[in-house]
């Protein structure tokens, strides 16, 4: 997983597929699934049509744990979520550190009819020797299609990271977990994965190479060998994929002599910070390597955290309840139709601050509609870290294109008192995000009044960024008289090219959904501004009273969800110069 003491940058976190011949692939393109899917594990399932089934790090975000299926590598399918029910892990809602705790990195295997995931929610606001700090868990599924056939987690006691299952096979076919502890060594022990009980002891079979971290254990055989491919670096610009071999499985382990077999360190590739690595087989008997990247270009070896992060591709198998995880999105929300398994939410979702095409009373038409039920914390919350176990009215989706367009309708009529706010939001974490509102503010004839205005505003604050390169922007502007006479309002986050993002709204007057409206920029933000710690940047609409009047002060109601990618970038743009701090 994401090293949880050298922060990882995954703004731009891409997969890499290794260059060999697999079944039904002639060429691809880097990456496969662009946008924020960090820490890929992955595995091949001959009975299953000869799919092969992914997931990724999810962090704080929920659903968690996305499914994606695919029969040629190239084109994919979000099936399923194996975490879809609050109760399913109910700390989730109450994790403070919100750019670093959550769903760290899961591995994917198939065995006997059934999917196995073994990940952490980790919570990195204990003190570092304080192991309970790492919840490790089991989900299973007969049924990767369906997210209801998740199991609830069965939990289990590991001091570490990065859980890993094998079955040896050539041995008493008995299941051994490998896992990272401390950021220096790979354990391995025995499990009952029925139960959860660790059934040996826990024994370092490797120190990786001698960088930091050696993390994201994965055990392979091959010929009689025990291959064990690991990450180390750090997550960050030293980032690689290692791999030792033994003919014990539990050591000792030697290095391989060209060790890293995977990196991006000090080359003039786009991508960087390459590794957190997993392999499976395809029909052919050819092995593929899957691992996470980002697009940050040359510079990022040397000064990581001062980057720029753009964002940190149909065979699909027609089982599933998404669609393909770097697509487009075009959701009306039709009566009884049901969000997509790729929209998210930040944290544990107050269910009933959603509905889709709810009730009319007679006045307002709420066909084809999102209703939101505004929480009393607004992004940045208490602190610009935790929610203390409140919910944040927020729906999201993942930056999936290095250029791109996001837009939603919004009814206003719903917000009446001071500080009532529905809007967009390009979202990192509660530190750094920018949202451009429709707010209820004091009306510059009278003070006494409240009219409606659109606020561009954000946070930019990062441990890894100096005090004064920190970020806060403000500026209210009170509504025209064009935008109180509209019956809607459509505001748009837009990412221009490699640097920045746009934010505008526009009066919406026409019954035709996807009629062209004009819009006015209110605001840019620079991606350098959205600086990534884990995860990537997500684009959504909240709902918020700002900390006032308590929960469900007021509903609103947005329409016409629409995300289109406009371009991906996978080499460095030559007209894209050096990063300014200003």
């Amino acid at each position: 997983m994401a090293s949880p003491v050298l922060s990882a940058l995954f703004a731009a976190v891409s997969l890499l597929l290794s260059q060999s011949a697999a079944q039904n692939v002639s060429t691809f393109t880097n990456p496969i699934i662009p946008g924020f899917h960090p820490d890929p594990t992955c595995t091949f399932v001959p009975e299953l049509n000869s799919t092969f089934f992914c997931t990724f790090s999810s962090f704080l975000t929920f659903p968690g744990l996305p499914i994606v299926a695919s029969r040629d590598l190239v084109n994919w399918k979000h099936i399923s979520n194996a975490l879809s029910r609050p109760e399913q892990l109910p700390a989730l809602a109450f994790l403070p550190r919100g750019a670093t705790s959550g769903i760290y990195a899961p591995t994917l295997r198939y065995r006997d009819g059934t999917f196995y995931i073994l990940s952490t929610l980790a919570n990195q606001a204990l003190y570092p020797t304080n192991y309970t700090k790492w919840d490790n868990f089991i989900v299973t599924s007969t049924d990767p299609y369906t997210s209801s056939s998740w199991s609830n987690p069965i939990h289990f006691d590991f001091p570490g990271i990065d859980p890993s299952p094998f079955w040896d096979d050539d041995g008493d076919g008995q299941a051994h977990i490998q896992g990272s502890i401390d950021g220096k060594s790979i354990l391995q022990t025995q499990i009952d994965l029925k139960t959860g009980e660790i059934t040996g002891p826990l024994v370092a079979i490797w120190n990786g190479t001698g960088l930091p971290s050696p993390e994201a254990p994965h055990m392979y055989k091959k010929d009689g060998w025990y291959y064990l491919l690991t990450a180390e670096g750090g997550t960050r610009e030293r980032h690689r994929a290692n791999m030792a071999r033994s003919r014990n499985l539990y050591g000792p382990y030697e290095g391989a002599p060209a060790n890293p077999l995977l990196s991006g360190y000090l080359t003039q590739s786009y991508f960087q910070a390459v590794g957190h690595a997993d392999i499976f087989p395809d029909s052919q008997g050819n092995f593929w390597a899957i691992a996470l990247a980002v697009r940050a270009a040359y510079s990022y070896n040397f000064d990581p955290y001062n980057s720029i992060f753009p964002m940190g591709p149909a065979t699909l198998p027609a089982q599933g309840e998404g669609y393909s995880p770097s697509g487009d999105d075009s959701i009306n929300f039709e009566p009884g139709s049901k969000l997509p398994p790729h929209l998210f939410h930040w944290r544990l979702p107050v269910i009933k601050n959603y509905a889709i095409s709810p009730a009319g009373d007679g006045n307002f038409d709420r066909t084809n509609s999102l209703m939101l039920r505004s929480s009393v914390l607004n992004l940045t919350a208490y602190d610009a870290d935790s929610t203390r176990g409140r919910g944040q009215t927020f729906l999201a989706r993942k930056q999936a294109h290095s250029r791109f367009r996001y837009s939603v309708d919004v009814s206003w009529a719903g917000l009446t008192r001071l500080e009532n706010e529905v809007g967009v939001s390009a979202l990192q974490d509660q530190a750094q995000h920018f949202d451009l509102g429709i707010v209820m503010l004091p009306s510059s004839q009278n003070r006494t009044d409240l009219e409606p205005h659109l606020r561009f505003r954000g946070i930019s604050t990062s441990t890894y960024r100096l005090p004064e390169r920190f970020k806060y922007v403000d500026k209210a502007t009170p509504f025209s008289s064009a935008m109180k006479d509209a019956s809607k309002l459509r505001l748009q986050i837009e990412a221009l090219n490699t640097t920045h993002y746009a934010f505008s709204a526009g009066c919406v007057n026409n019954e035709d959904a996807d009629a062209d409206v004009e819009m006015a920029v209110f605001g840019y933000a620079k991606g350098q501004n959205l600086i990534p710690y884990y995860s990537g940047v997500v684009v959504g609409v909240y709902a918020t009273s700002n900390g006032k009047y308590g929960e469900g002060a007021f509903t609103t109601y947005v329409s016409r969800w629409r995300y289109t990618g406009l371009e991906q970038i996978s080499e460095f743009p030559e007209a894209q110069g050096p990063v300014v701090w200003d």
